[in-house]
């Protein structure tokens, strides 16, 4: 899973991202330092694996993962260009979602490039910047459709027929997340790769001085237009976040504990980004390795299977299962199977999040 961190210069994005990945992406207080883009992967948090370690002893342990992507500050005109734009916007595309970061804060020492504070405003400006760019897409998109279009092709006239469809929506302001289509329509979208389609997760960076509250007068306009713009909204400090990277386990837990806070922004960011895309988690357990895999949720077991090698896919026979809940409460295995709560499932088994599989295969 790859997540491009977008916003306009200043606004706490390579902070964020230095926070989060412990990577050394240059902060300063200016535009446009971070000249390409910055890659970091993270493992994914996930408490139920260190139970499974302890449980099964293996030999490795092996989180999900997830890699963000510090994109450079985009600005008024990135779509013609401007800022070093285009390159930028080459590097969101290739992104499954976008964490859009907001400045949430005053703070007469950090400058901010539109001269105050105005979330609202920001996001627009970002907004219709990728607006623009997919509106240049598409129209190219069009017009290779018909040229195409003159064969009759019942395949190119339902890719020309969605792709006008698009376009009149996005010429009228509107991001294509947004525009309501049919399950056929959002199969043939995929193959546009408009930016304005990616899920967008905003993130409202604020003061320390804010906390322990996470909400301010800001934060409150950014959630409440991220209902209306189907997406999702979280509050976070960067800054913290940047001290909290620093600091060992058992420091960061007593942090968190003095400013108020359950849990650091990453593991808050990555459950909302599992949310926002539809994730789920299923696991592998042996005296090898447990390891934690990523899946769309809704997949069928023997597509789980293929997330581990096609070969599982291609040679499957069955699946047998047990959630981790079950195996928490009962305290192993063994007790799972006696419980009657061992599954050998098949096909057409919907995986769930947390289940604990053991794929059976034949190639």
């Amino acid at each position: 899973m790859k997540l491009g961190i977008i916003g306009l210069p200043n606004v706490g994005k390579s902070t964020l991202f230095n926070a989060i990945t412990k990577a050394c992406a240059q902060v300063a207080n200016y535009p446009f330092c971070t000249i390409s883009p910055n890659l970091g992967v993270v493992i994914v948090p996930d408490k139920r694996l260190d139970f499974l370690e302890e449980l099964y002893k293996p030999k490795r342990k092996l989180h999900a993962a997830v890699e963000f992507v510090d994109i450079a500050g985009l600005v008024k005109g990135a779509s013609r260009g401007e800022g070093l734009g285009n390159q930028f916007l080459d590097h969101i595309r290739k992104t499954v979602a976008t964490v859009h970061v907001i400045r949430c804060f005053e703070d007469k020492n950090i400058s901010h490039v539109m001269g105050d504070i105005d979330p609202l405003r920001d996001i627009d400006i970002i907004e219709t910047e990728l607006i623009l760019a997919d509106i240049e897409s598409i129209s190219k998109k069009l017009e290779r459709l018909e040229k195409a279009a003159k064969f009759n092709d019942k395949q190119i006239l339902e890719e020309k027929h969605l792709a006008i469809k698009i376009k009149n929506y996005l010429d009228r302001g509107n991001p294509a997340r947004t525009l309501e289509l049919d399950f056929h329509e959002k199969t043939i979208l995929k193959d546009f790769f408009l930016i304005t389609a990616k899920p967008v997760l905003y993130v409202c960076n604020i003061s320390e001085k804010d906390l322990p509250a996470t909400e301010n007068k800001y934060t409150e306009i950014v959630k409440e237009n991220s209902k209306k713009n189907h997406s999702q909204a979280i509050t976070i400090c960067s800054k913290i976040e940047a001290e909290l990277s620093e600091l060992s386990e058992n420091d960061q837990k007593t942090l968190l504990k003095d400013l108020g806070l359950k849990e650091s922004a990453l593991s808050r960011l990555i459950k909302s980004g599992y949310d926002l895309l539809g994730l789920a988690t299923f696991f592998t357990a042996g005296e090898d390795e447990v390891k934690a895999w990523t899946i769309k949720k809704g997949v069928l077991a023997p597509q789980a299977a293929g997330v581990i090698h096609s070969d599982f896919e291609r040679g499957f026979i069955r699946a047998e299962v047990m959630n981790f809940d079950d195996l928490f409460r009962l305290g192993s295995p063994k007790a799972v199977k006696d419980a009657g709560l061992l599954k050998s499932e098949g096909k057409e088994y919907l995986v769930k999040d947390g289940d604990i599989i053991e794929f059976r295969f034949n190639v």
